[in-house]
């Protein structure tokens, strides 16, 4: 819950970058993971509702660029793809 609080904290993100949080979030409960959590493309849009590539590509870069996640691909078909949650610190101007 510590990660989802400061997500909502922040201006800059929208309901697509939470929505994406939350579906990465969800995985990693699921997963018994708190910070490095398997991943997939597929995954995370069935669960964040998001459906089109290229709204999940702007907005998966978009964190990634912010500080919020990182994100480990695999090019292995049987390895999952690797997200880090970074727990972002948000500026006092906020």
């Amino acid at each position: 819950m510590d990660y989802l609080s400061s997500y909502v904290e922040d201006p800059q993100l929208n309901v697509y970058h939470l929505s994406i949080l939350a579906a990465i979030l969800g995985l990693g409960y699921r997963q018994g993971q708190r910070r490095r959590i398997q991943v997939s493309r597929s995954k995370i849009m069935e669960l964040s509702h998001v459906n089109t590539l290229p709204t999940y590509h702007k907005y998966f870069k978009q964190l990634q660029d912010l500080g919020y996640i990182k994100y480990s691909p695999s090019y292995h078909p049987g390895y999952k793809s690797e997200v880090k949650l970074c727990k972002k610190r948000l500026s006092q101007d906020i």
